[in-house]
């Protein structure tokens, strides 16, 4: 299988669109969600999507297998909030390795079916990584802004034991994603990095932050120029933004790190900004109109979606890849 690092040279590779969105469809209850293991857990368990590679694995297949389908070459493991720090709010700390053993496992099984089938067209499985739901460089409490939820440290640990599964599991990359504290960013890029050196792989990886609002910085506080810059020592495979906002809105920030960064650029959006209901009305052809502005301009060389979209989404942004080459990669002397 060629490497995803000569393919990147050679074309526009599509991510997959929302996990979250598609699951939503089936309409889980809180028994669906325990199933008959964790029938009598303690608390409740509606909502923890990771949850569902161990008692709904079917379901997280079916999604993969609509994302490959429909075009997408890399598709997210179903680990956005797999680690010790998220998975607390659920007493399932213990859970964590086999939660990412499992969803890599998962993936990777889809993927190969697909590569096996299309093998000029190699799929992918991006581990997911996401940002927590503790932020280590601001304070949870507006009234004594020194004090932190959670330490570098805490971070490191939890995001190494979420690394070591997905690599283990079968994982291709690793997606340290939605990133609103660069400070989470680099616990996790660390641990990557430990982890890459204690079992000697070379897993490539990718960064994607996420802008909160119009003044186009992220929670945490830095422009995408500054958030370029405060991770560019760690070796890695693309950086690029996803989440809060569409696609129109992304692009100022995504001109601003394809022409400072030698890496690969990525965009995966959300269908435009939520309703007054939290839904995304954007449909797929209004969505791949506006990733069109990325593709004419040369902006990325790996683009998908994130919240609202689903695998309708995906094929439209595919077929508008097709028509155009991928970003050069910049060769800084």
């Amino acid at each position: 299988m060629k490497h995803i690092e000569e393919i990147l040279k050679e074309r526009i590779l599509v991510l997959d669109g929302a996990m979250g969105t598609m699951l939503q469809r089936y309409k889980f209850t809180e028994e669906d969600f325990r199933g008959e293991r964790f029938k009598d857990w303690p608390s409740p368990l509606q909502g923890n999507n990771d949850l569902l590679s161990l008692t709904q694995p079917e379901a997280i297949a079916e999604v993969h297998r609509k994302y490959f389908a429909a075009g997408a070459d890399i598709v997210e493991t179903n680990t956005f909030s797999g680690t010790t720090i998220a998975m607390a709010d659920y007493q399932m700390e213990d859970l964590v390795y086999e939660l990412n053993f499992e969803s890599a496992r998962i993936a990777r099984a889809v993927a190969d079916e697909f590569t096996a089938k299309e093998p000029e067209k190699p799929r992918f499985v991006a581990g997911s990584m996401g940002p927590t739901n503790k932020t280590a460089s601001m304070s949870p409490d507006v009234n004594d802004p020194g004090f932190r939820a959670i330490s570098f440290e805490e971070l490191r640990k939890a995001y190494k034991e979420q690394a070591e599964a997905l690599i283990e599991g079968g994982s291709d990359l690793l997606l340290v994603e939605t990133i609103f504290d660069t400070l989470n960013a680099k616990a996790a890029l660390f641990a990557i990095e430990e982890v890459k050196e204690e079992k000697g792989v070379d897993i490539p990886v990718m960064v994607s932050g996420t802008i909160t609002d119009a003044s186009g910085r992220t929670l945490s506080g830095q422009t995408a120029e500054a958030f370029l810059i405060s991770v560019s020592h760690i070796p890695i495979l693309s950086i690029g933004f996803n989440c809060a906002l569409g696609a129109s809105q992304l692009v100022p920030h995504l001109e601003v790190i394809s022409a400072k960064s030698d890496k690969a650029i990525s965009a995966h959006p959300n269908a435009g900004l939520p309703n007054a209901f939290g839904e995304y009305d954007e449909t797929p052809e209004q969505m791949a109109t506006q990733i069109n502005e990325y593709l004419e301009k040369g902006l990325v060389n790996i683009v998908g979606g994130c919240c609202g979209t689903t695998p309708d989404h995906i094929q439209a942004i595919a077929q508008q890849v097709e028509k155009y080459s991928p970003r050069e990669l910049l060769v800084v002397g």
